[in-house]
């Protein structure tokens, strides 16, 4: 099954929103199990109870007993007041990005280190950050030992392109991943690999510059390292008009490529284990990948350049380790939503 045909079938009337626990839910679990199957894996459905949901966990061991999780939530808001919550960039786009990498090994399996791919329920409220969440479950239930995780990579909402139609390709392909400075050698892993993949630009920003937003804040606060892919909230976050026909197909495909290629360099680092770093900012990097946005937005916005001034000068105010005073980074979170909510 296609990318797009996966997509559509999460967001099938039969789905009817994948709300946790209800009919619709169930029949988006038995979609994600047989792909898991058809791509060679042998998944094994973890109960929620907090949720009335389950998890779904395909491994895939590697030479050595340590773990790249890859994960993605499959619930959404289920039907609501007449309406159905289709949620085809939130997050069934991601979840046919997981299962394009589970497919991978058929081709050629990765070296060293394993791979868990985790399909998660119970991601949208009311579970949000509750001990109901099934990725927080996980975290309190794991199937492999925590200290085994060498890098969680989660993705929410990597289906849309960013801003309206008619900005330049360079923005619109741009994926933010945060989280990286937060584990020894993901940063420059995931520098080096920013453009690696054509239809799609990696763009970092430091993991407090948003709150938590999704499944990784149960690894995160547990010191698993973690890394967390998106593409931000756009104009049809929650509502019944996050449908299929708006994604951005080419970047999704893109975007799978992109990770698989991370997930094969991360299994195959030399070191034992990846050292997750307490206590780390780097808002120096999140300046930078503001500054790229903003340059690359001056010919269609006249905010546009300010906005660059603006982080262009934050920058100088960074230390030797790129870390703000906390009297300026309160700027940088007023310039961060006024970029976010330009491009949505």
């Amino acid at each position: 099954m296609s990318l797009r045909s996966f997509i559509e079938s999460l967001c099938s009337s039969q789905c009817a929103g994948r709300a946790p626990g209800s009919a619709g839910g169930k029949a988006a679990r038995a979609l994600v199990v047989e792909a898991f199957r058809e791509a060679g894996l042998e998944p094994v459905e973890q109960p929620v109870p907090g949720c009335d949901g389950a998890n779904i966990l395909a491994p895939l061991r590697g030479e050595q007993d340590r773990w790249v999780l890859v994960g993605a939530h499959y619930d959404h808001l289920g039907h609501v007041g007449g309406h159905t919550y289709h949620g085809a960039d939130d997050n069934a786009a991601a979840v046919a990005i997981l299962l394009e990498v589970a497919r991978a090994p058929r081709r050629s399996p990765p070296r060293g280190r394993g791979v868990l791919f985790a399909a998660f329920d119970g991601e949208e409220p009311p579970h949000f950050l509750s001990d109901s969440m099934g990725s927080e479950h996980y975290a309190r239930h794991p199937t492999v030992p925590l200290n085994t995780i060498d890098l969680m990579i989660c993705m929410d909402l990597v289906g849309h392109a960013v801003g309206p139609e008619g900005l330049p390709a360079e923005i619109r392909q741009s994926v933010f991943a945060l989280g990286a400075e937060r584990s020894e050698g993901t940063g420059a892993l995931v520098e080096r690999l920013s453009r690696a993949e054509p239809g799609v630009v990696i763009r970092r920003l430091d993991a407090e510059t948003v709150p938590p937003l999704s499944d990784y804040w149960g690894f995160w606060r547990r010191s698993v390292p973690f890394l967390f892919l998106s593409n931000g909230r756009w104009r049809h976050y929650h509502t019944p008009e996050d449908t299929p026909d708006k994604l951005d197909y080419p970047k999704i495909e893109a975007t799978a490529r992109w990770l698989e290629r991370l997930v094969r360099e991360t299994c195959a680092r030399p070191e034992g284990k990846i050292r997750f770093l307490e206590d780390v900012r780097d808002d120096a990097s999140t300046l930078r990948s503001l500054i790229s946005l903003t340059a690359k937005l001056e010919a269609v916005s006249p905010m546009a350049a300010l906005a660059r001034e603006t982080a262009e000068l934050l920058l100088t105010r960074c230390d030797r380790t790129g870390r703000l005073a906390d009297e300026e980074r309160a700027s940088l979170q007023v310039l961060m939503s006024r970029i976010e909510s330009g491009l949505a």
